[in-house]
Formats: C-alpha cells, sequence, structure tokens
C-alpha cells in the first residue's frame, strides 16, 4: 500500500509542466492545495541578507489576494491611492505593469482590505474582484481592460458585515462570482471574454441572520455522468447549505443542509469547500465542524448523502487541502490534522506552537510536506509519519508581517503575499 508521501508525488508528476509551471488561483492548478515540484526549503528568515529570502517587494497599497501566476507573471490586488488596483510583476519582483479601476471600498476588520478576493487566469486573461463590487477582465501580457462591470450597482449593495471575499472562478465558457449575504443572494456568470452576463441565479436560503453570509469561494469540477451530472458541476458551500449547480445555466442539481441544526446566528461561513473523490469536504460552525458530501443525486439528499461528520474538529478560515483520500486540515489555533476521506478518521495530526496570532492562510502540500502560515508571518513545514515516527515540524519560516493569503509554491519557490509586500523564497 502506497503511503501519502509516495502518493503525492505521484499526484505532482502526473500533472506535467503547466502544474509546476503555474498557479492560476489562489488554491492553486487543482484547486485543492496541492503544489508541484521539489527543491523547496524548508527554513528562511528575513534580513540583511535574509536566510533563504530572494528578494522582497514592498507594495503600493494594502492588499490580501494570493497572487495569481502564469508563465513568468504574477498577478495581485491592491489599493492604491483610493483606487481598486491590478499589478503584475515578473519572477524577479520587477514589475510589468499596473492598472486601477474604479474606487476603492477600503476593509473594515484588522485583517482584511479593500482587496481580499484573489485573481484568476487562463494564461491570456486575467479576472479580479473587489469588495467595492468591480469585476474586470484584463489582458496578462499588458493589462489592458477588456471589460468590466460593478456587481453592486448592477444587482444591489453589499450587505455583509464585513470584508467581501470570496474569489472569482472560471467554467469553460464564463467567469462565475457568488454573492452570499443578508440582502439579495445570488450567482452570476458572465462570457470570459465579452463581460456579458449569461446567467444569474438566485440563491436565497433560509438561514438566520449572520448565517445568511458566507466568504467562501465555490468550486468548478468536472462532471460525472455516471452520476447524472452536466459537464461541469459548480459547488457552493455557504448560508447552511452545500449546493450543486449546473455550470451552464446555475440551475440548482442538489442540496445538503443540517450544517446549522441550531440555528445559529451567527454561524457566517469563510472557509471554502474542497473535493477529493467522490466526496465535497465542506468546513462549518465557526470552525465547530467538517462534514463529507457524497456527490449526486437531486433536490434535498440530506439524508442520504452525508458520508460523515466531525464536530471535534474543524477550521473557521483556512481551506483544506487535498490529495489522494486525504483532507489535511488546519485549524485556526495551529492543530495540522491529516483525515482519511472515506471515513473522516484522523490518520495523524501536529500541533504547532502555541501564540496568541491565529491561522487564515490555507495549508499546501509541497514536496511531501504541509505547509502553513501564521497571521503573523510565521510559517511551518509539517512531514507525515514515516514508518513508526510520528508527523514532526520539519521547517520553519518567519517574514514578520501580517500575512493572511495563502502561498503559491511553485518550480521550488515559495511567493508569500503579505498585507504589505511580496516574498520570493527559494535557495539563493
Amino acid at each position: 500500500m502506497r503511503t501519502w508521501r509516495a502518493a503525492l508525488v505521484l499526484t505532482m508528476a502526473c500533472g506535467g509542466a503547466a502544474r509546476a509551471d503555474n498557479w492560476p488561483n489562489w488554491r492553486g492548478p487543482g484547486f485543492d492545495g496541492v503544489a508541484a515540484g521539489k527543491g523547496y526549503v524548508t527554513g528562511w528568515q528575513r534580513g540583511e541578507p535574509g536566510e533563504n529570502i530572494r528578494w522582497r517587494l514592498k507594495l503600493p497599497g494594502l492588499g490580501a489576494s494570493t497572487p495569481a501566476v502564469w508563465g513568468e507573471s504574477l498577478v495581485l490586488t491592491c489599493g492604491v491611492d483610493g483606487r481598486d488596483t491590478v499589478i503584475c510583476v515578473d519572477r524577479t519582483g520587477r514589475e510589468r505593469w499596473r492598472r486601477k479601476l474604479g474606487a476603492e471600498r477600503p476593509g473594515k476588520h484588522k485583517k482584511a482590505t479593500g482587496c481580499n478576493p484573489s485573481p484568476v487566469t487562463d494564461g491570456e486573461h486575467v479576472w479580479v474582484y473587489f469588495k467595492s463590487g468591480e469585476l474586470a477582465c484584463l489582458k496578462l501580457a499588458d493589462g489592458t481592460v477588456l471589460w468590466k462591470t460593478n456587481l453592486q450597482e448592477r444587482f444591489g449593495e453589499d450587505t455583509l458585515w464585513w470584508d467581501l471575499a470570496t474569489s472569482p472562478v472560471l467554467t469553460s465558457k464564463a467567469v462565475l462570482v457568488t454573492v452570499m449575504q443578508s440582502g439579495p443572494s445570488y450567482i452570476a456568470a458572465f462570457d470570459r471574454e465579452r463581460g456579458e452576463l449569461l446567467w444569474k441565479h438566485d440563491r436565497m436560503l433560509a438561514a438566520p441572520e449572520e448565517a445568511a453570509q458566507s466568504y467562501s469561494t465555490p468550486l468548478v469540477l468536472p462532471g460525472d455522468p455516471r452520476k447524472g451530472e452536466p459537464a461541469e458541476l459548480l459547488v457552493v458551500l455557504g448560508a447552511d447549505y452545500v449546493t450543486a449547480h449546473d455550470a451552464a445555466d446555475g440551475r440548482e442539481l442538489w442540496r445538503v443542509g443540517g450544517l446549522n441544526p441550531t440555528q445559529d446566528r451567527f454561524y457566517r461561513s469563510i472557509a471554502s469547500p474542497v473535493a477529493v473523490g467522490d466526496l465535497i469536504v465542506a468546513p462549518y460552525a465557526r470552525g465547530g465542524t467538517v462534514t463529507a458530501i457524497r456527490r449526486g443525486g437531486s433536490g434535498d439528499v440530506t439524508g442520504s448523502h452525508l458520508a460523515w461528520v466531525r464536530k471535534d474538529l474543524g477550521t473557521d478560515v483556512p481551506t483544506p487541502a487535498a490529495a489522494e483520500g486525504r483532507v489535511f486540515v488546519c485549524t485556526d489555533k495551529g492543530v495540522v490534522a491529516c483525515l482519511d476521506a472515506a471515513s473522516g478518521r484522523t490518520l495523524w495530526e501536529q500541533e504547532l506552537p502555541k501564540n496568541r496570532n491565529a491561522f487564515s492562510a490555507s495549508p499546501v502540500l509541497v514536496d511531501g510536506r504541509v505547509l502553513v502560515t501564521r497571521e503573523d508571518g510565521a510559517s511551518w513545514l509539517v512531514a507525515p509519519p514515516a514508518g513508526a515516527d510520528a508527523a514532526a515540524i520539519v521547517g520553519q519560516g518567519v517574514v514578520d508581517e501580517m500575512t493572511v493569503a495563502t502561498p503559491v509554491c511553485l518550480d521550488g519557490l515559495i511567493f508569500l503575499r503579505t498585507h504589505d509586500s511580496l516574498w520570493c523564497i527559494g535557495s539563493r
């Protein structure tokens, strides 16, 4: 039987050059937090010179988005001079282009900004979304704005209590944005290149008060014809439900409720779902639960499609990673746990040093290890058990800046975006 480490290497190898060269969205090529490549360093420290710090780029404004990377281009967003701004740099940190869009709407929370949603790219275009409601498509090569629209001006003002954070996602034809809030909640699909509204599906569910609000990012998955699924499946977590939709027109296919059985008014959700095999794994209840749902069916399948529920483990903000039948959870207080996806059973866990700072960045599986980053910019690499040994911390890095964006790992380099800077970490 293959070990998890061997299985992860195989997963990476099967991805090919595209997996190694690109990080097109905040959760990576497979939208599962799995990085390709080898040769990543296991320790770094800022300083003059910093240990394994290749470069640090001080950004012209605050932001919390994870960069999207394609080839030599890294794209991120930040607020500059009161404007929503998109910046593209190369892998040496040299700025390629900068585009200012509409007026910035600053963040409310100390660890958030008006530029929380992460860009997504297909190698030719890049799509960006902001707290202001601005959604735009730009050319990746030179930053030319091809189209833009403002969802709040078109469909109603943001009613979230805190700062918008859901990122846009791509289907074969559309760029999609979910809006889950106490006011009008919906999913909107726009033509990727022309910006025309293709469809809008209202997603109004009976979640109470703040529980109706979600900051999660949906999943786009290949459909399984054996389950009667369409070509592309859209999975959305929020407002006390997981819902599945036909990505071509937004119609709901099935739903699973029961995530908030006591109808707690304050169960807003931040972490996003992750797919592993035929399961959708959904963190919920402000870090109180993790629920696994079997795909398929029609209508309300709550009673028949629950695979398992963990009520003793959870994550409020970090989205789990998944690979080869394993789910990797980083709790907000710094416990890294590996679960068997089929049963939900804990296979191993590792507690990180206690600290008043929490974890918001999502875990990344890199070079046979789990990389996690705390809000104060401290990072750890956790190795799974080898033989009779227990899991162990095998690396640590520090940049000492507020960090909520997820690390980007590719080609032996780690790109770590903090509120203030973009860091390139790798062997010098």
